[in-house]
């Protein structure tokens, strides 16, 4: 009997072992918490930004001048040198005047005969005018020579017309520019026969102090503009402009939005805007592509984000990663409305105080867990770092 109670013992004890190493094996098998990943965030907080627009553009001339003649003739002197500053009333070109000279000083007989016959024929009538009151001419006789004297007068002025024509066609042989400018190159030289019809400028003044650009704007961009401008917080920009060159470089002198066309082009469907800038050394010539900026809005509660925070899926929509109250990430479809400096300008889609994740977006997706760091962007290195860092350089 004791034999058997002392074999009862031992398998409970086998069985009650058996047991603690199951759940010992069970607890040892369960899986761990995933450990959460540390993501650097930035605090979203609405700011005053400029909004500006980079638009393509050419130089051109605030006047143009094209020389041509307005009387034919053999070109008797080039008076001025190529490339080199003109005022208006300078003499550029002579004529040779032999033939308008000639017709001048006949125009001058012609009105001196005109006026010889005007005086006798007022003579004329003054005389038989007296006669006719001593009733001792005719009536008919006292009429004609008052229509003689009318026929004088009429003689005498178109003589003094063309006295007046043959002096302006004397003056045209000397060919003066009608604008301050510089000078291009001469189309003709001495010795060329010119005529008055011609449609060959024989060169061309144009004045590029101050000098125009034309931009080109699409519709649809003055159109996102307008509805920008609608918006609460938004503010019309100034009309200054600012001008990039051909060699990347900024022009030194700040530009004056004048106009805009009142049409769009067809062809381009672009609308041209007109700004207006100092060339006091002559650095811009007319033709030369250039890109203007022109301040259009100033957005005094804009919401910015940093570009490295958005990305885009797999249909091209822009996304950012925000981490929730609860410290889980969530996925944001954004509506951008443009690039500002290393920042998108969003206009739906991020709320001021959000949390956005800008490094570590690779390790995370929608729903996972997450501790954050603060960051922000350091202007003098250009890259993220945290709100501490970020304080310690500003103060250095």
């Amino acid at each position: 009997m004791l034999t058997k109670m002392k074999y009862a013992s031992g398998v409970a004890l086998l069985m009650l072992l058996a047991g603690c190493q199951e759940e010992t094996s069970s607890q040892a098998a369960a899986p761990k918490a995933a450990p959460k990943v540390q993501v650097g965030v930035v605090v979203i907080e609405p700011q005053k930004a400029d909004l500006v627009a980079e638009l393509p553009g050419r130089t051109a001339a605030s006047l143009v001048a094209e020389i041509r003649p307005q009387v034919g003739g053999l070109v008797k002197q080039r008076l001025f040198e190529e490339g080199q500053v003109v005022e208006s009333g300078d003499l550029l070109y002579t004529l040779n005047d032999s033939t308008y000279v000639s017709s001048y000083k006949q125009a001058q007989a012609d009105l001196e005969s005109a006026n010889a016959i005007l005086a006798s024929a007022l003579q004329t009538d003054k005389r038989f005018t007296e006669l006719r009151k001593q009733n001792n001419v005719s009536q008919s006789d006292s009429d004609d020579a008052h229509v003689a004297y009318l026929e004088a007068v009429a003689s005498q002025k178109k003589a003094e017309a063309a006295l007046e024509s043959a002096k302006i066609n004397l003056e045209y042989t000397k060919i003066t520019s009608p604008i301050n400018g510089r000078i291009g190159i001469s189309a003709v030289t001495v010795g060329a026969l010119v005529t008055g019809s011609q449609t060959t400028a024989m060169t061309t003044v144009r004045a590029l102090d101050p000098i125009y650009v034309d931009l080109s704007q699409t519709s649809l961009d003055q159109l996102n503009q307008r509805t920008l401008l609608s918006q609460d917080g938004v503010e019309l920009g100034s009309n200054k402009v600012s001008l990039t060159l051909e060699d990347g470089s900024t022009y030194q002198y700040e530009g004056v939005l004048k106009a805009r066309e009142v049409s769009v082009d067809e062809s381009t469907g672009s609308v041209t805007l007109r700004a207006e800038f100092p060339n006091p050394d002559n650095l811009l010539l007319p033709g030369m592509f250039v890109r203007g900026v022109i301040h259009e809005a100033t957005h005094t509660a804009a919401i910015l984000v940093p570009q490295q925070g958005v990305s885009r899926d797999v249909k091209g929509n822009p996304i950012a990663l925000v981490v929730k109250s609860d410290d889980t990430i969530e996925t944001r479809q954004l509506v951008v409305d443009r690039a500002i400096k290393n920042y998108w300008l969003v206009a739906s889609g991020i709320d001021a105080g959000d949390r956005v994740v800008v490094e570590g977006t690779s390790k995370v997706r929608t729903g996972s867990a997450v501790t954050t760091v603060d960051l922000k962007f350091d202007s003098q290195t250009g890259a993220m770092v945290s709100q501490n860092a970020a304080t310690t350089s500003a103060s250095n």
